[in-house]
């Protein structure tokens, strides 16, 4: 474990509710195109890593896999168990996993890898626990960041925001470019042999105070940011989100958020 890991430990730590009902949304868009890249038909047997709410889990279940599902924040599996009646739920986290070498037929990790300190650890923590010729996939935010992500931090600029202490970042020797090229090189480091890895963008439809019930809970780039600050520099980062998502707004008063992910798989050898 690094500190950074420590760190989104507390930072996820009672947040399942205030997750679900905004971020998780966003984050379950690309979980049909997950469970292609690894495979997942009828009879596979399942690891899903990070599963959060069990949007991933349950619908591998639909397609008839047998589902073990995890996640670090005991928050997130109370309200998987309590969301999704199929499937194993239990507590476990990234780089070390309490399942025998080979006791899967495929692993998956939906935008779980962007929240661990040592990703090629993690990512062969994975690779160990699928038998061999089976598969891993995995999901993550790409750079360039996409307008939906860049949105939070020209939020907080717009306020005024003052210049953030430094946070626990994943260190430079351990790090990988979230581009296609990064998160293939990173699965082939990891002993995989890459199969696939596909650009994903979509719009994201959200109403704008669910949206915003992800930062105001602590969630997200701008909830980091904002947490402890005065009253005045939340309200002024209210403003400005409602300034600077105005363009984004429809007819029907939902926003229209263009953002993208990476999906990418490999083979176990």
């Amino acid at each position: 474990m690094t500190d950074f890991d420590d760190h989104e430990r507390g930072r996820w730590a009672g947040r399942a509710e205030a997750y679900a009902r905004s971020f998780g949304r966003l984050c379950a868009y690309p979980a049909p195109a997950l469970l292609d890249a690894a495979g997942v038909t009828d009879g596979a047997r399942m690891l899903d890593v990070g599963t959060g709410p069990g949007t991933v889990a349950a619908l591998a279940t639909a397609r008839g896999a047998t589902v073990t599902a995890v996640d670090a924040e005991a928050s997130m599996i109370v309200t998987a168990r309590t969301a999704r009646a199929a499937g194993h739920f239990a507590r476990a986290a990234l780089p070390l996993l309490p399942f025998p070498t080979g006791a899967f037929d495929v692993a998956v990790a939906n935008f779980v890898i962007n929240h661990v300190g040592d990703p090629l650890a993690a990512v062969s923590e994975l690779r160990r626990v699928v038998r061999p010729g089976g598969q891993v996939a995995i999901t993550i935010w790409p750079y360039p960041r996409p307008p939906l992500q860049r949105l939070w931090r020209q939020a907080y600029e717009a306020a005024g925001g003052p210049p953030r202490p430094a946070l626990p970042q994943v260190d430079a020797e351990r790090n990988f470019d979230r581009t296609p090229e990064g998160l293939t090189g990173l699965l082939r480091g990891a002993g995989l042999d890459p199969l696939r890895c596909e650009t994903l963008s979509w719009v994201h439809r959200t109403d704008p105070q669910e949206w915003w019930a992800g930062p105001e809970a602590g969630i997200g780039e701008l909830g980091l940011l904002l947490d402890g600050a005065p009253a005045d520099l939340r309200r002024r980062a209210r403003d400005a989100y409602d300034r600077l998502t105005a363009e984004y707004r429809g007819p029907d008063g939902l926003l229209g958020l263009p953002t993208g992910a990476l999906v990418a798989s490999g083979r176990t050898r």
